[in-house]
């Protein structure tokens, strides 16, 4: 068996499995993006002909697998990965019918008021939208009781009871880890602001060990997946599950 067989893993993520490892490893931007959504979306109620906005949608693969799998219309929004590169992706993947890139920072949103159904941000919201004013200012792009759902990289306890962030995370990310926060600090920041009502908010069982797979399997894939690879799979290895994981979080405008 190869890292690339590791990746299909139909007992605990069914959707994901039928998606080709090597083509998700082609677009690799961090950890395995369909397994976060796919474990996402059991908390989430998305139907066929609903408007999706994925915010953070890198170089697709996450919007390939909303139009696929659940039939939504989807707006692919990125502020790394320009339209072209992306609208590439979703031409090849057949699904430019159904996806439509936009370059955008996610504090400049081109979009009207009460457009989406859903938001859904992979991996990629820890670098927007934990200040106090980001929720307000993307709850307006939802309708009434639309959905929002995020996968962020979580902590078991939070940085500041902590005291300091744990130095083998550190090592890699340095401050950045700040940014990485509990399920129930989620559930808090956004309740409070009584905008939307949280329907979900808890840490993804083995979230780490998933992390490491899908790091081993790129370090092994790419050609300069090792150097690349090794200080994230050090990271892993040492936290053990102590400290890291992955915030899953739901919630619904009010």
């Amino acid at each position: 068996m190869t890292l690339l067989d590791t990746l299909i893993r139909p007992d605990r993520y069914p959707r994901s499995s039928r998606y080709d490892p090597a083509w998700l490893l082609s677009l690799d931007m961090g950890p395995h993006p369909l397994w976060l959504l796919e474990d996402l979306a059991q908390n989430l109620d998305l139907r066929p002909g609903m408007k999706v906005l994925d915010l953070g949608s890198g170089k697709g693969a996450t919007s390939v697998f909303l139009a696929r799998e659940y039939g939504v219309q989807v707006v692919a929004s990125d502020w790394w990965i320009g339209a072209d590169e992306a609208s590439a992706v979703f031409a090849e993947a057949g699904v430019s019918d159904r996806v439509a890139a936009v370059h955008a920072e996610a504090h400049a949103l081109p979009f009207e008021q009460n457009t989406f159904d859903a938001i859904v941000s992979i991996d990629a919201f820890e670098y927007f939208g934990t200040a106090d004013g980001y929720l307000p200012y993307l709850a307006q792009f939802l309708r009434p009781g639309g959905q929002l759902g995020i996968a962020t990289p979580g902590m078991t306890r939070e940085v500041r009871e902590l005291g300091a962030i744990p130095p083998h995370i550190k090592e890699l990310v340095g401050w950045e880890a700040i940014a990485w926060h509990t399920a129930e600090w989620w559930r808090f920041q956004w309740e409070i602001t009584d905008l939307v009502t949280v329907t979900s908010a808890r840490l993804q069982q083995d979230g780490w060990r998933d992390w490491l797979l899908w790091a081993e399997a790129c370090a092994d894939y790419r050609p300069d997946g090792r150097t690349s690879n090794q200080p994230v799979i050090d990271m892993l290895t040492t936290d053990g599950g102590e400290f890291l994981s992955f915030a899953l979080i739901t919630a619904r405008k009010n």
